[in-house]
């Protein structure tokens, strides 16, 4: 009998946003479900929804992404396969009122044990997490077990990492590790290679056209430009989450 894998969340999250979080999200995911098999859930907590837009183009509009932390729906029941070989769990309008409810229910571990319920279903759950610090963050602070950071490579970008860094020591106690991740680099730019230079073991993911397609194509990169330096970039990100995870 195969031993039973178990279930790890990764969290796509940044103080800051406009860094990029929901293609990283997307594209980890992706690279999850394609590359190693794993039985991936994408979980879009953002109200934005970036994520489920660029998944599930036809997606029918619920209010159901709110009611799974008040227990009136099971997350199972709204997952959905996508054509990427990952389920979404979408985000809807009714996660702007996320953070009034989280403080009414007083369930400091509410997320945390939706994913423990989940781990009957999946290997691999990764979680595109709205920007600044909120009692959203908190939950998934409690709950993930690694956290990715994308970071442009720029003073404002690296302070939000700098103060997530502070949040987290702050906070005391266990938290997940960070792996922080360059992106949209541009070689091209000073500022952008005295930062490469700084951290040379950070993962990089560069600027392209090809990332951007991703709001036309409506689909992650492994699915229209495989062989595309960004796509190998996703999946060299991907490999160095699992080395993390089985270090942790």
């Amino acid at each position: 009998m195969a031993p039973k894998r178990e279930m790890k969340t990764i969290a796509v999250f940044s103080l800051k946003g406009g860094v990029g979080k929901s293609t990283f999200a997307v594209n980890i995911a992706s690279a999850a479900a394609m590359l190693s098999a794993r039985r991936t859930l994408l979980w879009d907590l953002d109200p934005q929804a970036a994520a489920t837009w660029l998944l599930a183009p036809d997606a029918e509009a619920r209010d159901a992404a709110s009611a799974v932390f008040s227990r009136e729906v099971d997350p199972t029941e709204i997952c959905k396969p996508t054509a990427t070989g990952l389920d979404l769990l979408a985000a809807d309008v009714s996660l702007r009122g996320l953070e009034r409810l989280l403080f009414k229910l007083d369930k400091k571990r509410r997320l945390a044990k939706l994913l423990a319920d989940l781990a009957r279903s999946y290997e691999r759950v990764v979680l595109d997490c709205p920007p600044g610090l909120s009692e959203t963050a908190e939950q998934v602070l409690r709950g993930a077990d690694l956290i990715v950071t994308p970071v442009v490579p720029s003073p404002l970008a690296r302070k939000a990492l700098d103060d997530l860094v502070d949040v987290l020591v702050r906070r005391g106690g266990k938290h997940p590790p960070i792996l922080p991740v360059f992106s949209m680099v541009d070689r091209r730019r000073k500022l952008h290679l005295e930062a490469l230079e700084t951290h040379p073991d950070w993962p990089v993911v560069s600027y392209s056209s090809l990332v951007e397609q991703m709001g036309t194509r409506r689909a992650p990169l492994a699915v229209y430009a495989r062989q595309s330096q960004p796509a190998e970039q996703f999946a060299a990100i991907w490999q160095a989450v699992e080395r993390r995870l089985a270090r942790e």
